[in-house]
């Protein structure tokens, strides 16, 4: 059963909060979930060196609040904010919506090596450099259990070493309980696009049971819209 369902959709509400939030009637639901898809994407495309994880999508009345979280701030601002800026304009045009009424945030993520996403995309970017998939995945392992995770599953699929016939190889360290709810369990899968076909990467990251609030709740923005974010940038 643990394998069958995902693991962070399983605990919307439990342990893990949403990622878009907002209200909406029958005709403009699709079309709101359709538009966050392209938001998300586009930020994806644009800030590829970013080292984005995940990006919130807040919808309140008339107005977006968009949160990028970042291991790489510095880059999503830029200098004195002016790259901020302009993501903030291209995000209102793919929102329909003047730029005043969207408003771009950048969370900072201090602990890469614990977030499944940002560890999934550094072995896809090793394997597509033609590192040794075993190596990847031992040292990804190794730096998120030193990071303080409880405990970390990596799993690769495809033509590993440019294999013939595909097969799947599995590195793990610690606990990873998929079937207790109250577990943050932090997945994520990513794609290594090689000469010889896709590989597939997916990681589990264990970091503890949580008893009472979602912790995503208690991250709090870097920097919020593009002027503090042009302030942080010219006193650093």
């Amino acid at each position: 059963m643990g394998q069958k369902v995902n693991p962070v959709g399983i605990r919307l509400g439990i342990t893990r909060d949403w990622v878009s939030k907002w209200y909406a009637s029958k005709k403009q639901y699709a079309n709101q979930i359709y538009t966050d898809f392209q938001v998300r994407q586009f930020l994806r495309k644009k800030l590829a060196d970013a080292s984005v994880s995940r990006v919130h999508i807040e919808r309140a009345a008339r107005k977006v609040n968009v949160t990028i979280h970042t291991a790489r701030p510095g880059i999503v601002i830029g200098k004195k904010g002016e790259d901020i800026e302009k993501l903030r304009a291209e995000t209102a045009k793919l929102l329909g919506m003047t730029t005043a009424d969207v408003r771009l945030n950048v969370a900072e993520i201090r602990k890469p090596e614990l977030d499944s996403q940002l560890v999934a995309e550094g072995i896809a970017q090793q394997i597509e450099k033609r590192v040794m998939f075993r190596r990847a995945m031992k040292r990804a392992v190794m730096s998120t259990m030193r990071s303080g995770a409880l405990g970390v599953k990596v799993r690769l699929s495809g033509r590993l070493n440019g294999s013939e016939i595909a097969r799947t190889e599995i590195s793990r360290e610690g606990r990873v309980p998929l079937h207790t709810f109250r577990a943050d369990i932090d997945y994520a899968h990513a794609e290594a696009r090689t000469t010889y076909g896709v590989i597939g990467v997916k990681v589990w990251i264990f970091k503890g049971e949580v008893f009472d609030v979602a912790p995503e709740a208690a991250e709090e923005p870097a920097a919020e819209g593009a002027a503090p974010a042009a302030e942080q940038t010219a006193t650093a």
